[in-house]
């Protein structure tokens, strides 16, 4: 833990900000201060902004969220009828919302009012970024999102942050999730290598059984309360803005004996990774993938091309969908635990 006041100038500025993604590296955030400070590490704060310069931010991105918000409030039936891309993705939010994380007493229940903020933040974002749009998965990286900042408004700003980093995952060419599964395949190459054989004899170098790790950045593998101190030390970005990377890698090693004496190809393995949802401790991972990450040096940066996301640069006009061929096992359908 931290003291915040201590890294905040006169004004509110952060004064040593590599500092604080360090402290928040090794010690987290108090869950009293995630609100904010998530703000800065999703950059929708920025760290040299006065406290006045965020309370300035905030009143204006709350009138354009709801600027935004009534665009798509204000369709009328026959206008929805003539609208056949609104129609589709509303349909499809709404079915995954009543269907993401509603064992967790934020979104349980009947009638509840945060799964419709849910619901109505990933239809505004559908509108704001009408090229990407809404694709299975998105619902589970706002629902911590939104847990955590208990507000609608800052909640979109903060996701829409967030997707400025993950949308390359849901482009519709895939080029993002290759990227980043193509350079998974190098650095087991380099830290494992005969893991990696392995993987080879196996036809299983695509490394597509670690899909929906990378898609939604572990959101299914850990418990609630792990992923947000996950989602804060990866948002750090302190020892790699790829340290997702290596957290699979550690995570395939402490597995390799398993999948290795039983021979699990890629219906097995797939199934295997996937039964280890809920059961992964975090400190130890994040323990293994720092060691890891040190191992690999400036050899493990090089198997990671630039571009890579969450550093590939925006494309506006990549539109989401999955594409044809891709196996249905891969596809990420809404959690309810």
């Amino acid at each position: 833990m931290f003291q915040w006041n201590s890294f905040l100038d006169g004004e509110g500025r952060v004064t040593n900000p590599n500092e604080l993604k360090k402290r928040i590296f090794r010690g987290g955030v108090e869950p009293s201060m995630r609100p904010l400070v998530w703000k800065f590490l999703l950059e929708f704060f920025s760290f040299d902004s006065t406290s006045k310069e965020r309370d300035a931010l905030l009143v204006k991105r709350r009138e354009e969220y709801r600027v935004l918000k009534a665009q798509w409030q204000s369709v009328s039936i026959e206008q929805a009828k003539r609208f056949s891309k609104f129609r589709e993705r509303k349909s499809r939010i709404e079915k995954d919302v009543v269907r993401t994380d509603r064992a967790t007493e934020f979104y349980g229940g009947d009638d509840n009012p945060n799964v419709d903020m849910l619901r109505d933040i990933l239809i505004t974002y559908s509108f704001y970024n009408f090229d990407l749009g809404y694709c299975q998965g998105m619902s589970d990286l706002l629902s911590p999102i939104l847990f955590v900042m208990r507000d609608e408004e800052e909640a979109f700003w903060s996701f829409a942050s967030l997707m400025e980093r993950l949308g390359p995952n849901f482009h519709r060419d895939q080029n993002g999730m290759h990227s980043q599964l193509l350079a998974l395949s190098k650095l087991v190459q380099l830290l494992d290598p005969p893991l990696q054989e392995y993987f080879g004899q196996v036809e299983c170098l695509n490394y597509f059984f670690c899909f929906r790790w990378i898609l939604i950045q572990f959101k299914r593998e850990f418990v609630y309360d792990d992923v947000l101190a996950l989602w804060e030390v990866l948002w750090t970005r302190h020892m790699s803005e790829h340290f997702h990377l290596y957290i699979c890698v550690a995570l395939l090693k402490r597995h390799r004996r398993k999948i290795m004496d039983e021979h699990m190809v890629f219906d097995t393995l797939l199934k295997f990774i996937n039964e280890l949802s809920g059961h992964i401790n975090l400190v130890s991972t994040l323990h293994g993938a720092e060691t890891l990450c040190r191992l690999a040096g400036d050899a493990g940066a090089a198997c990671i091309p630039p571009g890579t996301p969450p550093a590939l640069s925006r494309d506006p006009g990549a539109a989401c969908i999955i594409p044809p061929g891709t196996p249905p096992a891969l596809l990420v359908a809404p959690a309810q635990s």
